[in-house]
């Protein structure tokens, strides 16, 4: 046991480590040499909402958590100020002011829409305030933790385990999709909010969403997500991350049981009937092979994977979806009248969705018993992208695509296997916002995925410094 010295009169006080300080005051009178990874500390909001997820899905919150989570995140945030915030954020809170501002447009009814306003618009123009500004809140936090509090493959992991979700739930969808519950959220909640088609998908689970996509009726699997193209986008980042953490980062017993994961992971894939899934697995797969530090493994391994695919049933599912592209004639009208709404108001948007007279089939106001085939989904709900253009106008859609383009030219250069992970997702970010809407589980980890690189760079300036 060694007695330190004691202190000369006057002398100044060592200042406390600022790892151990970010604490808090119950944290530093822990001995220095206990092993402070046995304790989630201050990282548990973001344990206990990827770790978690399952149990905030069953509860009817699902995605919506984050919003929760982010009161503690905040308190928290606050007291470590002054707080760090990465280059280019700043046009993510352009992009947050606009939302607000876009509020005073929300009663108007642009031409060649209808419906007044009414509860579920303003309800649904709150919740998607309420998660942007929790994301904004959940990056600074991420940023702001170090990295003995949250090391970056712990975090990396995380998402890992949420992979794994995501590949049971989708496995619950392709072999139970009746399956589905009252949540006790929707069960507290009156019916007028709790029975609104957007609300309702994100607080009642279900494991899958039956459509006709090949003709006839077929599950495509969504849980633990809102909605099967939220699944799609989902497991196509988690993936990346599930691959780094469990296989780039993993021992032999980690390495068997990820190649054992993806294979299970390819039949709900298959399964979801989800094109822009698999063009972003397809695309992910040329990433590697042409950024990756073994470019003739990762072919060799793909080529295989292919192989093997092509001999399986599984196949045949794939050529009939490319068969029956039935959605494409309803995207051709939404993005269309969507693009042309958008423009009579290109500054600000309209605050939320509005619904358009017609389809591209009929002009009929929207579907009826006697007309299955009318209607159409709202503006601005078949992507990320054209949710921007009728509720922020054409200056909410740059401030989006900058941010993310931003990040792929700023982190390019960082080739440690997260930094190559993270700008692989930020790409792919820019190719689903014209086909998914971001909202609201596949926004947040795009933005923990970019939170990640921020962190990795940031560890690797600290570096230089101290050399």
């Amino acid at each position: 046991m060694t007695i330190p010295a004691p202190r000369t009169p006057g002398a100044p006080v060592a200042a406390v480590p600022q790892p151990l300080r970010a604490y808090g005051t119950g944290w530093q009178a822990l001995p220095a040499r206990l092993p402070r990874r046995r304790f989630l500390g201050p990282a548990w909001p973001i344990a206990a909402y990827l770790l978690g997820y399952p149990v905030w899905w069953a509860l009817g919150l699902g995605g919506l958590s984050v919003v929760v989570l982010a009161v503690p995140m905040t308190v928290m945030l606050w007291r470590r100020r002054p707080i760090r915030a990465p280059k280019g954020f700043g046009l993510w809170a352009l992009l947050l002011t606009g939302y607000l501002i876009s509020a005073l447009t929300l009663a108007e009814t642009p031409d060649g829409t209808y419906g007044e306003l009414a509860a579920g618009r303003v309800i649904g123009y709150l919740m998607r305030l309420a998660v942007y500004v929790s994301l904004l809140i959940m990056v600074l936090y991420l940023g702001n933790l170090t990295h003995d509090e949250l090391p970056q493959r712990t975090l990396v992991r995380w998402l890992g385990v949420l992979f794994l979700t995501a590949v049971g739930g989708g496995l619950l969808g392709v072999f139970a999709p009746g399956f589905a519950f009252t949540s006790p959220l929707e069960m507290v909640l009156p019916s007028s909010i709790g029975g609104h088609p957007f609300v309702a998908n994100l607080i009642h689970p279900t494991s899958a969403q039956m459509q006709h996509v090949l003709g006839h009726a077929a599950p495509r699997p969504e849980a633990p997500f809102e909605w099967a193209n939220a699944w799609g986008a989902d497991v196509s980042v988690l993936v990346i991350w599930f691959v780094v953490g469990w296989w780039t980062y993993g021992g032999p017993y980690r390495r068997v049981a990820a190649v054992l994961v993806l294979a299970a992971a390819a039949v709900p894939v298959v399964y979801s009937l989800n094109r822009g899934l698999w063009i972003g697995l397809g695309i992910s797969v040329a990433y590697v092979m042409i950024r990756g530090a073994r470019p003739l493994l990762a072919g060799a391994v793909a080529a295989v994977a292919a192989a093997a695919f092509l001999l399986s049933p599984l196949s045949t599912i794939v050529v009939q979806r490319l068969d029956n592209p039935q959605s494409n004639g309803i995207r051709a009208f939404t993005v269309a009248t969507t693009i042309r709404v958008a423009a009579t108001s290109p500054v600000i948007g309209y605050g939320n969705t509005r619904t358009a007279y017609g389809s591209h089939r009929t002009v009929t106001t929207g579907r009826s018993a006697w007309c299955t085939d009318c209607g159409h989904p709202p503006l601005g709900s078949d992507g990320q992208l054209w949710l921007l253009l009728i509720s922020q106008g054409f200056t909410g859609a740059l401030l989006y695509v900058a941010f993310f383009a931003g990040a792929v030219r700023r982190y390019w250069a960082d080739r440690t296997p997260i930094g190559r992970a993270g700008t692989l997702v930020m790409i792919l970010v820019l190719l689903y916002m014209v086909v998914y809407d971001g909202l609201i589980s596949a926004l947040t980890l795009y933005l923990i995925s970019f939170a990640l690189l921020w962190r990795n760079a940031a560890g690797a300036s600290d570096l230089r410094e101290a050399r």
